[in-house]
């Protein structure tokens, strides 16, 4: 195993769990999270989570499940080179996706329209609250009871009103300080596998081509070398060699830029990374090219017709599901009854956002149709 950097998150050093345990036999600390958030219920559900496509419109796009273990497969690479904590950025990795909706953003968005008057929707805030509430395994705690570090690195993202009630963990928010540099190291990866992972999914469902895509200066790059080292190369073979391509390049100049980063702001601890400016980040050539990628996604993917009429469809779905059940609490799973007296507004959200994308529309057909009784 390759040897912690002084500035890297070292399990005996941890912040510690909100709940105490004896320290784990046979692992570390960061181990145990990673091992409790793959047997949680929460990951099993992302294999039914949609990404972009919805579950049932084919079986090769990605879900949250292979994305979070893509994510995983790249941030591990990318903490390697640097000297950081693997592990710490695998369980990061693995949980970051645990509080998305069903049906993708559009479930997300709409679920945060109905949240208005009752504290918002976000997913990230969603993630925390799945590992620290949510989750019903253990006899001694609610949640995973997972190290501050897991936490901090699975809140990427947080309001300053959602920062202040979320204590130690969204102090960082209202300080502006930076999280670990194995936090910084899952959220890069995300954005590396996300962007080229739709890229392949969006050739693969025919919304988007080859030849549209070669207007962007990364993907046209990297579909040239495919091509001069694989004349008369097409099809699917083709598209994988250029998108393989494209995140390597990414990985390696990540990892440049970053040691670079490290090297000039020079940390001795963790405490100094966290004082620091973000550290971890792409050359300003490869995250120009990167935004360009992003936008044309935007522009010809999500935004796409074909995809806005699945949005409109999923976010009916969400807002007619919280709707009927804000209206009339007694048609909650007696579980969720419970706790919907004391906050009913969140409970509902929690049902609904924990839901498969599949099972959302099975509930909203259980509900409205006359035929599902």
């Amino acid at each position: 195993m390759t040897e912690l950097a002084p500035y890297a998150a070292h399990p005996p050093r941890t912040r510690g769990r909100g709940f105490f345990e004896p320290a784990p036999a046979g692992r570390n600390e960061f181990e145990r999270d990673r091992d409790r958030i793959i047997h949680s219920t929460a990951f099993r559900r992302l294999e039914y989570k949609t990404q972009v496509f919805v579950n049932h419109e084919g079986d090769l796009f990605r879900t949250r499940l292979t994305h979070s273990l893509e994510v995983a497969q790249i941030g591990r690479t990318i903490a390697r080179n640097l000297q950081l904590n693997e592990v710490l950025v695998e369980a990061i990795a693995l949980a970051h996706d645990l509080g998305h909706t069903p049906f993708g953003h559009a479930g997300q968005d709409e679920l945060n329209a109905c949240m208005k008057d009752h504290g918002g929707f976000e997913h990230n805030v969603q993630s925390l609250r799945v590992v620290d509430l949510l989750e019903e395994r253990y006899a001694g705690f609610d949640g995973l009871n997972l190290c501050f570090e897991t936490r901090e690195g699975i809140l990427k993202h947080c309001s300053l009103h959602n920062a202040r009630m979320l204590g130690d963990v969204g102090e960082r928010f209202l300080n502006n300080q930076r999280p670990s540099l194995e936090a910084q190291a899952a959220n890069l990866a995300d954005e590396i596998a996300y962007n080229n992972h739709d890229v392949d999914d969006g050739l693969r469902s025919g919304l988007i081509t080859l030849e549209q895509l070669s207007n962007t200066s990364l993907f046209a790059r990297h579909l040239a070398m495919a091509q001069e080292k694989y004349p008369g190369l097409g099809g699917r073979r083709l598209i994988h060699e250029t998108v393989r391509r494209m995140i390597n390049t990414l990985v390696m100049d990540l990892i440049a830029q970053s040691t670079e980063n490290i090297r000039a702001a020079a940390p001795a601890s963790l405490d100094d990374v966290r004082n620091a400016p973000p550290l971890m980040a792409f050359s300003p050539e490869l995250a120009n090219e990167q935004r360009e990628l992003k936008r044309f996604l935007h522009e010809h993917l999500y935004r796409h017709y074909q995809v806005n009429r699945m949005s409109m469809k999923a976010r009916r779905i969400v807002r007619e599901l919280f709707g009927a059940l804000f209206d009339n609490p007694t048609l909650l799973p007696p579980q969720y009854q419970e706790k919907a007296r004391t906050d009913k507004a969140r409970t509902i959200a929690d049902y609904i956002a924990g839901m498969t994308d599949r099972y959302a529309y099975r509930e909203h057909r259980r509900l409205f149709s006359i035929e599902e009784m």
